[in-house]
């Protein structure tokens, strides 16, 4: 598919300022937003002549703090309402952010924010625990409440408080996992998630929240699902900063290809979620050289979905971060990858193209030489 990386930088921009999604904030939040993105910001000002060569370093760069601030504000002033809404219930609740924003590889300026609603009225534990053989969690009174039901009640009980505090909100409870909540008075969109924690082995042993588990509920089968939400940002995290933050730039790069792919009608399932797990396992010295060689992490980003591309039987090994399962548990993800892969081939070799204008690169050597061709290049700040 013919690619028009003029509409491409347009999009990138209009992402990353928020003005692509300027419906989903309240009113008199949007002339901030308009304002703020009339400034040009720092990758906008490199390599003005050579458009392929600005998106891609651009795809790679954090959002600007001042959006994040306001998404995580939003987040906080959300909980506090259905925390004071909870109690009257007689539901005791604390919250907790997960997902993109926390990690910092969002890529847009109104994005979504994902708020746990954390049940405190409802533990589970793994009755293996060192904690539970010790008899930590004892209690001579059995409870008959289940997961099931009680996330039912948070469920219901939240999204009556979310429609009577917001009632100039959009509070879509079509969901399975979450309800969502966007205009009305809020700066940003909201998604809130009913869960509860769960204790397992490694938290008994640890007692430090990265390890502790939440249990949410997908009410569209119904079931709940265990996630290791902090472990995930923790392990990315470290690993992001060991490298120089090479990571979280490859995975926004990813993110960025994606979803203007999507924009422009080609079909990718592969979870934000799954690339960054995906891109943890990628080349970590290569991610490191990135930060004095910028382009690097195109040229490791494309490097490793090609082996992925090329070898299914090695990439559905690759477990994410937090070690709970395989990345590629559907066949949908690994084809998702596979598009995703080829969208990156093709936005190096053009990198490639603007980086050494004369370069000879012989048929079948496509990739290689283009990967070589911007492995050194330093572009001006």
């Amino acid at each position: 598919m013919a690619r028009n990386i003029g509409n491409r930088l347009t999009k990138l921009e209009q992402r990353r300022k928020g003005t692509d999604r300027l419906t989903r904030v309240a009113q008199d939040s949007r002339p901030d937003i308009i304002t703020k993105s009339l400034q040009a910001e720092s990758w906008q000002g490199r390599a003005r002549s050579q458009s392929y060569t600005r998106y891609a370093l651009g795809a790679m760069q954090e959002v600007g703090p001042d959006y994040t601030r306001i998404s995580i504000e939003t987040a906080q002033r959300v909980g506090a309402q259905l925390k004071s809404g909870l109690e009257t219930a007689g539901i005791s609740a604390e919250f907790r952010l997960q997902g993109s924003v926390p990690l910092n590889v969002h890529i847009r300026g109104v994005s979504d924010v994902d708020l746990l609603t954390l049940d405190l009225g409802l533990l589970t534990y793994s009755t293996m625990g060192a904690l539970s053989m010790r008899g930590g969690y004892y209690s001579s009174v059995p409870t008959p409440k289940t997961s099931i039901g009680e996330l039912f009640k948070l469920r219901v009980e939240a999204e009556k408080i979310l429609k009577n505090r917001y009632p100039a909100a959009t509070v879509d409870t079509s969901g399975g996992k979450a309800i969502s909540v966007s205009g009305g008075s809020l700066a940003r969109p909201v998604d809130v998630v009913p869960s509860h924690w769960h204790d397992g082995h490694e938290y008994q042993l640890s007692q430090q929240e990265h390890d502790r588990a939440v249990t949410i509920l997908n009410k569209k089968v119904p079931e709940t699902i265990d996630n290791l939400p902090f472990l995930h940002i923790k392990r990315v995290g470290e690993r992001c900063d060991s490298v120089f933050g090479g990571l979280r730039k490859a995975i926004r790069l990813c993110k960025n290809v994606k979803a203007d792919a999507i924009e422009e009608g080609t079909a990718i399932n592969f979870p934000s979620f799954d690339i960054a797990a995906t891109m943890y396992h990628a080349d970590q010295d290569a991610l490191k050289v990135g930060s004095f060689y910028e382009l690097r992490i195109l040229g490791e980003v494309q490097r490793f979905l090609d082996v992925l591309f090329h070898n299914e039987t090695y990439a559905k090994t690759l477990r994410v971060p937090d070690g709970s399962r395989i990345i590629f548990d559907t066949q949908e993800k690994y084809e998702g990858m596979k598009r995703l892969s080829v969208e990156i081939d093709d936005l190096m070799k053009e990198v490639a193209k603007e980086q050494v204008p004369f370069l000879h690169i012989p048929i079948g050597q496509e990739l290689t030489k283009s990967r070589d061709a911007i492995w050194s290049v330093q572009v001006p700040s």
